[in-house]
This record gives structure tokens, sequence and C-alpha cells, in this order.
């Protein structure tokens, strides 16, 4: 059998290869997820109607879109973090073993360095924003201001604003608003 030897970039390739479809199968994730989440916001609130005095079932939906603006956060940082990785691992030693260097990848920055992605990201962060954390916050307010509150779902209705407000903290933190194609956010 003939010996056959793989080259580096033969192997940069295929990690290329392996970290874009993770990068693929992330977004699709990611993205369902405001789907789930506007699924279950339609579950709380028709639950919530179906009678009278059920109001403390608005409290539901903060948890829900704690647990799923937080998921929907860490794939989306890890979106972010392939196509960094990309960008200023791969591409550079890439770059070293092929003849067409630092253009590889040409799109990994190209789809970055339209002039309305600065207006594009500070919309998605609206949208985030009102999907993970808006909502819960109108159904505490909804819940206190009905008047009819015991003292521990009280509690637990601070504790899930407190929760709400560090979540929108860190999608705050992590929306990538700078422009250009020195950021590596990927859409």
């Amino acid at each position: 059998m003939e010996n056959e030897s793989v080259t580096a970039s033969q192997i940069l390739l295929l990690e290329y290869t392996q970290v874009k479809d993770e990068q693929k199968a992330r977004i699709g994730f990611r993205d369902n997820l405001l789907y789930a989440t506007l699924a279950a916001m339609a579950a709380v609130i028709a639950a919530t109607l179906q009678g009278p005095a059920r109001v403390e079932l608005l409290l539901l939906l903060p948890p829900v879109c704690l647990v799923l603006g937080w998921t929907y956060l860490v794939n989306d940082e890890k979106i972010s973090a392939i196509g960094r990785y990309v960008s200023t691992e791969l591409t550079p030693r890439l770059a070293v073993v092929t003849p067409l260097g630092r253009e590889t990848f040409g799109w990994e920055a190209a789809h970055r360095s339209d002039r309305r992605r600065r207006s594009r990201k500070w919309l998605q962060l609206f949208v985030d924003l009102l999907t993970f954390c808006g909502a819960s916050l109108a159904a505490l307010t909804v819940f206190w201001a009905t008047g009819r509150i015991s003292a521990v779902l009280l509690t637990v209705s601070l504790v899930e604003c407190a929760a709400i407000v560090v979540l929108a903290v860190q999608i705050s933190a992590y929306a990538d608003l700078s422009s250009g194609a020195q950021s590596c956010r990927t859409e």
C-alpha cells in the first residue's frame, strides 16, 4: 500500500470544516431558541388567561425566559468564538502553508464589514433584550400590579427579577456592537 502523507493544509482545512459544521449547528439551534421562547410565552399567557385569579402563573415566564435566554447567549458566544478562532488562528496558520495567504477565508472578515452592521447589531440587541428580558419583566409587572401577592410569591418574583437583570447585563455585554472587519461576531 502506498504511504500517503497528510499535508498541513489538509489538516487545517479539515479543522476548518469541523468548526464551521459546529458553527452551523449552533446557529440553527440558537435561532430555534427564539421560536421556543415565543411558544413558551404563548403557553404561559394562555394558561394565565384560562380562568380568574391565575395571575401567579405569570411567575413561570421569567424562569423559562432565563433558561432559554442563557442557552441562547451561550450558543451565540460559541458561534462568535468559532468565528474568532477561524479569523485569528486558522487563517494565519493556513496562510503560512498555502499560496493563497490570508485571502483563504475572506468571507470570515468580509461579511462583518458592511456599513449597516452596527445598526443591525443594535436592533439585534433590542430584540434579544425584549424577547428574553422584556417579556419577563412585563409578566412580573402585571403580577405585582394585581395586588394579590403573598410573601413567598413576592420573594420568588424579586429573585426572578434579579436573575432577569443579570441576564440583560450579560446579553448586553456580549452584544459585540463594534463595527468593522476586526469584529468577529457571526450573524
